[in-house]
Formats: structure tokens, sequence, C-alpha cells
């Protein structure tokens, strides 16, 4: 396939523009220092180990958002922390459980993305559909430095990853403004939020392997096995690269 066949570049947010595991882990560390004191939790590293933290926030997150579809993404997030306090057996008031759900704006930016963005920006128009309320986003905007052509977010529609509604929410959209599907490339990192549904639904697709060197799936649930993708790179400076030299060639 060749990256300049796309006019439109369709961007999951978190883990791929986005460093949400390093987020993630971060503003859990207080309820983590809770949790390493209970004596069922200490006798073992490995219950507290950050693969298994985030794999713990994996199947809470996926579990809420099937649950309430409709709760935006900072309220939800407390509703995992307080599930994820109540498997650790830890107490957290409800102000740390808030805390916890508006800490998305401080989560990092992966180093490359604000370069690579703008980059794209000069090829491709943008656009965000992402498992996030709009207040949330804004602050990961920010970090991004780029001015994306439309964003759509589950508290637009009701509905959060995997679910198609989300990706025919966007293609439906988008067809308003002249864009085809076959216009478009998916370019993100979750196999189960984004790949498997993109194929569901005859989109290209580019895989931002950003776990390329940890392995598993961190904090997102392992996909089915009809997640796919066209093209693989492990970072968006590569796909940025790629298409450099795609255009050096032409």
């Amino acid at each position: 396939m060749k990256l300049t066949n796309y006019k439109v570049l369709t961007f999951d947010c978190y883990g791929t523009l986005i460093d949400w595991e390093t987020g993630i882990i971060a503003a859990l560390q207080p309820l983590l220092a809770k949790a390493a004191t209970r004596p069922s939790l200490a006798k073992a590293a490995t219950p507290l180990a950050t693969d298994l933290v985030l794999e713990t926030f994996a199947r809470h997150e996926s579990a809420q958002e099937a649950e309430t579809p409709q709760m935006i993404y900072s309220d939800l997030l407390a509703a995992v922390h307080r599930r994820l306090a109540d498997e650790w057996g830890v107490t957290a008031s409800d102000a740390e459980h808030r805390r916890f759900g508006e800490s998305v704006p401080d989560w990092p930016a992966f180093a490359d993305s604000a370069t690579a963005l703008a980059y794209l920006k000069q090829h491709y128009k943008l656009v965000i559909l992402s498992n996030v309320d709009r207040n949330s986003f804004a602050g990961s905007n920010a970090k991004l430095g780029v001015r994306f052509d439309a964003i759509y977010t589950a508290q637009d529609i009701g509905s959060y990853k995997p679910d198609l509604a989300n990706f025919r929410y966007m293609l439906d959209h988008l067809a308003e403004l002249g864009v085809a599907k076959s216009d478009i490339l998916h370019t993100a990192q979750s196999l189960f939020h984004d790949h498997a549904p993109a194929r569901a639904l005859g989109l290209a697709s580019a895989w931002i392997d950003r776990r390329h060197a940890s392995g598993g799936f961190g904090a997102t649930m392992a996909p089915p096995e009809q997640a796919n993708y066209d093209i693989r790179f492990t970072s968006l400076a590569d796909l940025a690269a790629a298409h450099r030299a795609e255009l050096a060639m032409s």
C-alpha cells in the first residue's frame, strides 16, 4: 500500500499520540502506594508490577465502558479508580477517585507526536476518533501542537470503541465533508479498540505499534482474532518518514 494514496488520517489519541500508559501509572501512584501496604499484595511484587497494573486497568476500563457507554470519560475513569481500589482492598476517597478521573490532561505526549503531526498536517487532513470527553482532550491537544480538522469523542457519540457505532459516526460525518472511506487511513495503536472495528467496516489502517519493545497489550484488552491492519510502524515518526520517502521517489 502507498501512504500517498490517502487524504485523511484518522487517529486514536491515547496510546497512539498520548503516552497514556505512563500517564495512568503516574496517576495511580497514590493508590498503588496504599495497595503495596496490603499483606496479600506486599508478599509478592507481581500484583503491583506495571504490566499487571495496566492489564487490570484495561479489564476494568473495558467493563465500565460496556456498562456505562454514555458516561463521560473523566467520570468513567473515576469509576475505574474505585473498581481498582475495591479489587486491591484499599480505601480511597471520592476526591481521590475524581483526581484520577481528571488526570488525562496531565498524561504526556509521545516524544515524536507533535513533530510528526506537524509534518503530516502538510499532506493530510487530521481527524481524532477517541474514547475521551471534550474537556480532557483539550488538555491533550495542547501537548500535540496541531489543529485537527475534526474531533469525534465518545462524549459526542454516546458509546466507546470498539463499538462500531463510533466508526460509523465518524464515517458519516466525514462523508458530509466530502471524504470517502477510500480516502481514509485509520492510524492507531490499539488492535482491540481500533483495528478490529476498522477492519470490520472496511477501513484501511496503520498500526502504530508503540509497545513493540514490551510485548503484551498493556492498558488495552487482547484483540479478537480478526483484528488486522494494512501496514505497521513502531512510531509515528516512522510513518512520517515513510511518507517522506514515498514523496521523494515519486
